[in-house]
């Protein structure tokens, strides 16, 4: 009861209303920010696994003679199962999409404590038709012993067999977050010799941007520039987002990544 016994009146109608609508104005200032906080986190998280995927790189060659981890494309990968990971990924029903031992058995996994974290993006999402896949990144083919396809599909660049070989490592990506509908084997490869067109396709799961790491150590979260148009760089991250091989007129960052892929032969 209030003074002189009169009952305290409550909220009216209007004034709940305008409580509403204050909290509604407040989460929609809130709600884009703490999703830009979440992304960076992830990009973040990203960034760290792959880090830690180029030490086990460097282990690898510490323990091997200075030679670098194989990394074989889809026949070789299936063939012989002696690959820094021994899967073939698609958006089919089949196992090595979800099969850890293809990731846990590889040959870079015991420098990294086989941990099956490390070889994913945490802001990938994509499922095969048996779930979600075990892998988001691919290495560089000019790193590392392609095997059968040496020299196939770059004969003008350098092939880096061993660390040593690296004459820019500044300048020379060994892993990234490559686009879940392009990626298969672990074997990132665009024929750079010729009329710009992206076989394989950088993913940008942060923003239309994309993490890779470079033989020196360093990382980088690049932005894609081409984002829109038959052109764009930064497609869908699902099923059919990149359609395939698709050749380009706006090179950016066809450009930006080659001359970040290898150095030519002397």
């Amino acid at each position: 009861m209030g003074t002189g016994g009169q009952r305290r009146a409550g909220f009216t109608l209007i004034e709940l209303l305008v409580v509403i609508a204050i909290i509604a104005i407040l989460a929609g200032l809130l709600l884009p920010a703490l999703s830009r906080a979440r992304a960076r986190s992830l990009g973040s998280a990203c960034q760290a696994n792959a880090r830690q995927l180029h030490l086990g790189w460097r282990l690898y060659a510490d323990e091997n003679g200075d030679r670098l981890v194989n990394n074989h494309g889809v026949g070789e990968t299936r063939s012989r199962r002696d690959n820094w990971v021994n899967h073939v990924l698609n958006w089919e029903d089949t196992e090595e999409n979800t099969n850890i031992t293809y990731v846990t058995g590889g040959r870079l996994a015991p420098y990294v404590g086989r941990s099956l974290g490390l070889f994913r993006c945490p802001a990938d999402l994509s499922r095969s038709a048996v779930g979600l896949r075990t892998r988001s990144f691919s290495m560089n083919s000019l790193v590392g012993d392609p095997g059968e396809l040496t020299n196939q599909f770059n004969p003008t660049l350098v092939q880096c067999f061993k660390e040593s070989d690296i004459t820019a490592p500044a300048l020379l990506f060994v892993f990234l977050d490559e686009h879940p509908d392009t990626i298969n084997d672990g074997f990132f490869m665009n024929r750079l010799g010729e009329t710009p067109k992206w076989g394989n396709l950088p993913a940008s799961f942060h923003g239309g941007s994309g993490n890779l790491v470079f033989a020196d150590g360093h990382g980088e979260s690049h932005r894609w520039v081409v984002t829109s148009g038959e052109d764009a760089t930064v497609r869908p991250n699902v099923k059919g987002g990149a359609g395939g091989i698709f050749a380009i007129r706006n090179t950016a960052d066809w450009d930006w990544l080659r001359e970040r892929s290898g150095t030519r032969r002397p």
